[in-house]
């Protein structure tokens, strides 16, 4: 039993990922509309300080490995340029109903990237699982006009600057994810979190350097952003932790993809009084069925020695 669930450790980090990054989904809620895209980052960057406390002890210098480091500081880049780029679609006249299901397929990047760069095998199972679980990433996308009004989406699809932006977004976050099992080849998730977080503050520090920045936010605004990042930073941390237990890249952003929405409209249902529509709870079912297929493993094959 003890085997059973070694084995499966990274879904449990995988799942602790998706409901860290779904209660962030509600605080963002509060702020994203108030700040830039760079404040918001600065705010998350803040909020992640908060958490090396964690890990820093964990972190032993003869462990430490450049290229482990530098993929680790790579991820987090990846992740801030899709985060922004997603702001600037909606800046350059990209719709919500559009935007958010496109970039929200970013697993769809990493599965591919796992399966033909990373080698990954999977279970046949596992394959039913991504088809499951990629319908319920757009019900469950919160912009439900998809489904209500799909001409809507399709009448607003062409090659324009915002769905450019749109797509610069899902391929990054989709490198983001693959860059984080490629990180943790080399190092610990310890060290893969303190790198992303070396990262975010380069970043940051970047922002403010070139005048990006505008400290004109609230107080209100500073502790829930500061809250939101602390959050969403714990949240890459477990997803490292489910990398380096052997999670493979094509199912640990597949399950935590599908699962944060999850987490975020049950808390929104709870918390905020939020009615639960028909399309999301179809595309609740599906995510819970679509994890359950994706955490199948294949049964290791152990040959008999026998002692002569």
């Amino acid at each position: 039993m003890r085997e059973y669930f070694k084995e499966r450790l990274w879904l449990v980090f995988a799942i602790v990922a998706a409901l860290c990054w779904g209660v962030w989904g509600i605080l963002a809620k509060f702020i994203s509309s108030d700040i830039s895209p760079y404040v918001n980052h600065l705010l998350f960057t803040i909020g992640m300080l908060f958490t090396i406390p964690f890990v820093i002890g964990k972190c032993k210098i003869r462990e430490a490995n450049l290229k482990g480091i530098l993929w680790g500081l790579s991820a987090g880049i990846l992740a801030v340029i899709g985060n922004i780029a997603v702001y600037k679609s909606f800046g350059t006249g990209g719709l919500a109903a559009v935007v958010i299901p496109v970039t929200n397929l970013y697993p769809l990047v990493t599965i591919l990237i796992a399966l033909l760069v990373l080698k990954e095998k999977m279970h046949w199972m596992n394959g039913i699982g991504i088809l499951i679980v990629v319908p319920a990433i757009i019900m469950l996308s919160g912009q439900t006009e998809i489904f209500y009004n799909p001409s809507l989406f399709f009448e607003n699809l062409g090659l324009k600057v915002w769905l450019l932006f749109a797509l610069v977004a899902l391929l990054f976050w989709g490198f983001f994810s693959a860059a984080q099992k490629v990180t943790t080849n080399y190092i610990s998730a310890e060290w893969s979190y303190l790198s992303f977080i070396a990262s975010s503050i380069l970043l940051s520090l970047g922002f403010m350097a070139f005048g990006m920045v505008e400290f004109s936010f609230t107080q209100q605004t500073l502790w829930f952003g500061s809250l939101a990042g602390m959050l969403n930073g714990l949240g890459v941390l477990a997803s490292f932790a489910a990398y380096r237990a052997e999670g493979k890249a094509s199912k640990v952003t597949a399950i935590a993809g599908a699962l944060q929405p999850v987490f975020t409209i049950v808390l929104a249902i709870v918390f905020l009084k939020e009615k639960l529509a028909i399309v999301e709870f179809i595309g609740i079912t599906l995510a819970v069925f679509g994890s359950l297929f994706l955490s199948v493993e294949k049964k290791k094959q152990f040959k008999n020695i026998i002692d002569e």
